[in-house]
C-alpha cells in the first residue's frame, strides 16, 4: 500500500519487551489481592531500545494516572517516553502480538492529558508520553514550507508538525516567517495530536472550519502497528478521515502537516453585551454568515459568554478580570437586573496596509447590531497576545466537571430557557466560563470521524466549571440535568469531547456514521487496544 513502512519482523527483543509487559501485568494482579507491587529486580531484562524509555516509577506512573479533569483516577503499568516514532511503533507491534480477549494490554496517547474524564488514561496499559518525541526545542519539531499550487495560481503555506508540539510553540516557529495556522483552539498549551484526535475548535471555526478541516497530510501509526506515511485526503484516505476526529481509535499520529496563512500582527479585539436572548442570537449568525475564506470584510474570530453572578458571590465571577476595571460596577448591575448577561466576542486581524479599512469593515458589520447601548468594549493588540490570551493556573487543588455540546440551532431558544434560564439560574452553582457561539456545519468535512448536529447553524456550549477536589460531583449532577432535559424535549445535542458510558449512548452520538466508526475500527485496531479510557468497546 503506498505510504506505508512496514518495519521488520520482530525478535528477541519484542518477545523481552512482550514478556516485561506481562510481567507487569502479573505484578498489577498480585497487587490487587495483596495491596502491593513485586520488586521490579524480578523483571527480566528489558532491550536497548526500549528498556530506558518505559518508565515504571512512582512519579511516572502518578502522572499518567489522572488529567485536567482531577476526577478518575486509573494507573497504567508503564508509561512509554519515546525519542522517536519507532519507540511507539516498536510498543504497538509488541502489544498487537502478544494481546488476546483474554489478556488486552492496551495503549493510549497522552499530549497534556487536558481531557476531564480519563479519556487519555489506560488502566493496567501504557501510556505514551507523546511530548517526549516532540520537543519544541528540536529544529524538525516544526518545518515551515511553501508549494506552488497550480490549480489556484498561488502559494500553499503549511507546516509539518510533529504530534507532540504545543500549538503555541507552533505559534511562535510559524509567526517568526510571517505565517501562522488559520484555525486554533482557545488554549495554545495543547497537542497537536491531542486537538486533531478531537475536531479543535474556537473562534475560527465559523470561517475556516475546525482544526481537522485545516490538516494535509499525517503520519500515523494504527492499532496492527503499522506505520503509514503521508495520509490525505488522495492517499490512503480511509485512515486520514478515521483518524481526524476519531477519538485516537484508529491510531497514534505522529506527523501533522497543518495550512498557514500570511500573518496580520494587529487585533481589534471587541466585546458586546446583550439582555436580549434573541438579539444575540441573531447577530451572532449574522457575523457568521460572512464567512468566505478570502473575504475581506469577515470576522477572524466570533464566540460569545454569560455573565451570571455565579455562585451566590461576586468573588465566583471569572468575568470583571476581563473588562475595564471602570466598567465592572455597570455591567455587574446589569448583571443583577437581568440575571444573565450575554457577551458576543469578536476579533478582526489587520496590518498598516489595512488600519483604516478595518474600521470601516468593522462599523458596517456592527450597524443595527441589538447590543445593550454603552456596552460595547474594545482593545487594540498584537495577535500573539490575542491568540495567548488563555492562561490556566496549576490544577492541583480543583477538579474540572466540564460539560461541552453541540446544540443545533432550531432548538437553541428552548435550550435557554430550559438550560440556562432555569437550571443553571436555579441551581446557581455554575462556576467558570460558560461559552456560546455558532458555528456553520458547511466548514466540516463529514468524512472525518468527528460528529456534529445535522443543521446547517448548531451552537458550541461549553460549561468550563472549577471545583474542589470533593465537591465536583454536585455540578456532576447539573450536567446530568442539562442532559437530560436535552433528552426528555428531543434536543439532539451532540457532546464534544464526549462521555458516554453505554454502546447505545456513543451509537446514537455518531448516528449514520456508527457503522462507518466500526467498519474503521474493525480494520485499523481490530485488538481495540489503543484509547481505552474513551470507553466506547469497553
Amino acid at each position: 500500500m503506498e505510504g506505508m513502512r512496514r518495519y521488520p519482523p520482530m525478535a528477541i527483543s519484542t518477545y523481552l519487551i512482550v514478556v516485561f509487559i506481562m510481567s507487569k501485568l502479573i505484578n498489577m494482579d498480585i497487587a490487587m489481592s495483596t495491596g502491593h507491587l513485586l520488586d521490579d529486580t524480578r523483571l527480566p531484562s528489558l532491550p536497548p531500545a526500549l528498556a530506558d524509555k518505559l518508565r515504571t516509577d512512582n512519579d511516572s506512573i502518578s502522572l499518567a494516572s489522572t488529567d485536567y479533569g482531577n476526577i478518575i483516577r486509573q494507573s497504567p503499568l508503564a508509561v512509554l517516553r519515546p525519542s522517536s516514532t519507532a519507540d511507539i511503533i516498536s510498543l504497538v507491534q509488541s502489544s498487537y502480538v502478544s494481546s488476546s480477549a483474554a489478556r488486552l494490554l492496551t495503549i493510549a496517547a497522552r499530549g497534556v492529558s487536558h481531557s476531564v474524564q480519563g479519556q487519555a488514561m489506560a488502566r493496567f496499559g501504557v501510556v505514551v508520553d507523546m511530548p517526549s518525541s516532540g520537543n519544541s526545542d528540536d529544529p524538525d519539531a516544526v518545518t515551515v514550507a511553501s508549494i506552488y499550487d497550480n490549480a489556484s495560481g498561488e502559494y500553499l503555506h503549511y507546516a509539518d508538525v510533529r504530534s507532540g508540539v504545543l500549538w503555541i510553540d507552533v505559534l511562535r516557529a510559524t509567526i517568526k516567517q510571517g505565517l501562522a495556522p488559520v484555525s486554533w483552539t482557545d488554549y495554545l498549551y495543547l497537542t497537536v495530536g491531542g486537538t486533531l484526535s478531537n475536531a479543535g475548535i474556537s473562534g475560527q471555526t465559523f470561517r475556516h472550519g475546525p482544526q481537522i478541516n485545516n490538516v494535509l497530510e499525517l503520519d500515523v501509526i494504527t492499532g496492527r502497528g503499522e506505520f503509514f506515511s503521508g495520509c490525505s485526503r488522495s492517499n490512503i484516505s480511509e485512515l486520514f478521515y478515521a483518524v481526524l476526529g476519531g477519538l485516537g481509535q484508529f491510531g497514534i499520529i505522529t506527523r501533522a502537516r497543518i495550512v498557514l496563512g500570511p500573518v496580520q500582527n494587529r487585533v481589534k479585539w471587541i466585546k458586546m453585551l446583550y439582555n436580549d436572548f434573541s438579539a444575540f442570537t441573531r447577530d451572532q449568525e449574522r457575523l457568521i454568515s460572512i464567512n468566505g475564506k478570502n473575504q475581506s470584510n469577515a470576522l477572524n474570530y466570533l464566540e460569545g459568554n454569560l455573565l451570571m453572578n455565579q455562585g451566590g458571590g461576586s468573588s465566583d465571577n471569572w468575568w470583571p478580570s476581563s473588562f475595564p476595571e471602570s466598567d465592572v460596577e455597570r455591567i455587574s448591575s446589569l448583571v443583577t437586573d437581568h440575571g444573565i448577561v450575554y457577551c458576543i466576542e469578536v476579533a478582526k486581524y489587520y496590518d498598516n496596509d489595512s488600519r483604516d479599512s478595518v474600521l470601516k469593515d468593522l462599523d458596517e458589520l456592527f450597524t443595527g447590531s441589538g447590543y445593550v447601548p454603552g456596552f460595547k468594549f474594545e482593545r487594540d493588540v498584537s495577535l500573539e497576545e490575542f491568540l495567548g490570551r488563555v492562561r490556566l493556573r496549576d490544577n492541583h487543588d480543583q477538579a474540572h466537571p466540564w460539560l461541552n455540546l453541540f446544540v443545533p440551532k432550531s432548538r437553541f431558544s428552548d435550550f435557554d430557557n430550559g438550560v440556562f434560564k432555569d437550571i443553571v439560574l436555579r441551581n446557581n452553582i455554575t462556576t467558570g466560563l460558560v461559552l456560546v457561539y455558532p458555528m456553520n456545519r458547511t466548514k466540516w468535512d463529514n468524512q472525518m470521524s468527528a460528529s456534529i448536529p445535522d443543521e446547517e447553524v448548531f451552537y458550541a456550549v461549553g460549561f468550563l466549571h472549577s471545583s474542589g477536589l470533593n465537591d465536583w460531583q454536585r455540578f456532576d449532577r447539573q450536567n446530568k440535568q442539562i442532559l437530560q432535559y436535552c433528552k426528555d424535549n428531543g434536543i439532539n445535542v451532540k457532546q464534544y469531547l464526549p462521555q458516554y458510558h453505554t454502546k447505545e449512548d456513543w451509537e446514537s452520538h455518531f448516528g449514520s456514521k456508527w457503522r462507518t466508526f466500526l467498519t474503521r475500527k474493525s480494520r485499523f485496531d481490530p485488538k481495540m487496544i489503543l484509547s481505552p479510557g474513551q470507553r466506547i468497546f469497553t
